[in-house]
């Protein structure tokens, strides 16, 4: 029987991310922009964000990242053998910031695990900018 292992993109193999799983199937390998992206699209459903920021400022403004790039909004870093997710986000004017950032952290993790199997040790939110309306999004 092979062991079943989850890896990050660039990681090595003593760097092994969640568990090992041993199976007959083989190994699987989740880069880290998979996970980011998963988390990206999965944080952009969320009531009260207007969508993923870039991880830099550039005089004081933050850029709102398009559906194709997404993960650029998002870090993924190890913390011993669980996943630590930072959201770079802009949140639409109005909302209550630390309701939109709890609601965020929680589908987020719920997500990334389901769909990954690795755990997520925590999820932050950095604010990067607030916008009004859901600028990008269409509305109903």
């Amino acid at each position: 029987m092979a062991a079943n292992t989850y890896l990050l993109h660039g990681a090595r193999r003593d760097d092994v991310v969640g568990k090992e799983m041993s199976t007959e199937l083989g190994q699987i390998n989740i880069s880290d922009e998979v996970i980011a992206a998963i988390a990206g699209m999965a944080a952009t459903e969320c009531y009260g964000l207007v969508g993923m920021a870039s991880r830099t400022i550039q005089d004081g403004i933050a850029e709102l990242l398009g559906r194709e790039s997404l993960a650029r909004g998002v870090e993924v870093k190890l913390e011993g053998d669980e996943i630590v997710i930072s959201l770079y986000v802009i949140v639409e004017y109005g909302v209550k910031i630390p309701e939109v950032a709890h609601n965020a952290m929680g589908k987020v993790r719920y997500v990334v695990e389901s769909m990954t199997g690795l755990k997520v040790a925590r999820v932050d939110v950095i604010v990067q900018g607030v916008r009004v309306g859901s600028v990008g999004r269409q509305k109903d």
